[in-house]
């Protein structure tokens, strides 16, 4: 944890989170409404899922060890001396410290889960029987609970309870090996993308699970796994890879099956551009002023282009170099042409129109200002509201 001082130091120079649009806890989504989720998850993936959950309407009581979940260490940065990884993904939750290794405990917690309408974990299966919080443990107390498993690797097989992160996931998923420059080395997708896809499968699969309960009175077991759910994320890849025997390498993100679909150099910041049909092509190449290259019989359809991509790219960037970015992206939002900007996360959280939808804010606790990513899912054109901050160890079910 950072000493006061360096908190104190943090906040003297000023932190985005104060340019941010500011929010005061309120209700909320309510689809969810009447459910309510015992949380025992740690880290990243797991907690990620029942904070889907609340954020459409679930109340969800985060079960906590003495010393907590791990991400509450996971810094820095922290913001008033608690983990902003941790503030990420723990929302709209009460937390709740229940030793295990007590009866006492125990017992409470498996009060709990008799109240419960989902638990979810992310203990390994073999810990999971372990501590008696398995599918059968669980539902030996309440029969119809959707029981909802977030591993590595599944509940079942040789690799079962082998440790893994986002990183390990991401390495066995084959999206690494497809990530970095032509000729480089492999490289890890920049945000954690096998836990936030496992999360949100975790949480859809719960919800199917809950209409299902609805009209059949019968709980289910949820098995989500990082690697599954990273692999998934491959699909257009793999897909192609099945049917035609090639193998797709590395390249910069420059070897879509759209000809022309990748980041380009300007006079000052680089865009992207996607020509991803004949329309676009020829609404390009008018935007640029030749129209007389979209026209040329080599070109004329995506199959073609690709072909001749080298080509084209090499014309395309010089006409790139010719003109600032904004000056690019203006002619082509006129024009109907798919681009945009390379976009930092500073420039991220400060584009106006994702905080006008409520994807960035800060939630107001009494003073105390706490960044949040929101739901990014509008429901009735509302973005909903966080119910609470993310909560401090053992705060309660109040």
């Amino acid at each position: 944890m950072p000493s006061s001082e360096q908190i104190a130091d943090h906040d003297e120079r000023g932190l985005p989170l104060h340019d941010l649009p500011v929010l005061k806890s309120g209700a909320g989504l309510d689809l969810l409404r009447g459910v309510r989720v015992i949380d025992l998850t740690t880290s990243v993936a797991g907690p990620y899922a029942p904070m889907l959950l609340s954020d459409f309407g679930a109340e969800v009581i985060k079960v906590e060890r003495s010393e907590g979940d791990d991400a509450r260490d996971w810094g820095p940065p922290f913001l008033d001396g608690e983990s902003l990884w941790f503030a990420a993904v723990n929302r709209n939750k009460k937390s709740v410290v229940v030793d295990l290794g007590g009866e006492n405990g125990r017992a409470a917690l498996d009060g709990l889960i008799a109240t419960g309408d989902v638990f979810i974990t992310n203990q390994p299966p073999s810990v999971q029987k372990k501590l008696g919080l398995d599918h059968d443990s669980v539902r030996a107390i309440r029969q119809d609970i959707v029981f909802t498993s977030i591993t590595g690797f599944g509940l079942g097989g040789a690799r079962a309870d082998l440790t893994c992160y986002d990183l390990i996931a991401e390495g066995y998923s084959g999206i690494m090996d497809l990530t970095g420059e032509a000729g480089g080395e492999a490289q890890k997708i920049g945000a954690p993308a096998a836990d936030m896809l496992a999360g949100q499968d975790a949480a859809m699969a719960t919800i199917a699970a809950l209409f299902d309960r609805a009209s059949s009175g019968k709980g289910r077991l949820i098995d989500v796994s990082l690697v599954e759910s990273m692999t998934r994320f491959l699909s257009c890849r793999a897909v192609a890879y099945l049917g035609s025997g090639e193998v797709p390498t590395r390249s910069g993100g420059t070897d879509s099956v759209i000809a022309i679909y990748q980041a380009f150099e300007t006079a000052d910041e680089p865009l992207t551009l996607g020509l991803g049909n004949d329309a676009i092509w020829k609404r390009f190449w008018q935007a640029v002023g030749d129209p007389d290259y979209a026209a040329r019989p080599e070109f004329s359809n995506n199959a073609l282009r690709r072909q001749h991509r080298a080509t084209i790219v090499e014309r395309i960037q010089s006409i790139m170099k010719t003109a600032p970015r904004d000056r690019w992206l203006a002619l082509f939002a006129e024009q109907r042409v798919p681009a945009g900007p390379i976009n930092g996360v500073d420039a991220v959280a400060a584009d106006p129109e994702l905080q006008r939808r409520g994807m960035f804010y800060a939630l107001d606790d009494n003073g105390r200002l706490v960044p949040q990513v929101g739901l990014g899912i509008r429901v009735d054109g509302e973005a909903g509201t966080a119910r609470s901050v993310p909560p401090t160890l053992g705060s309660g079910l109040r």
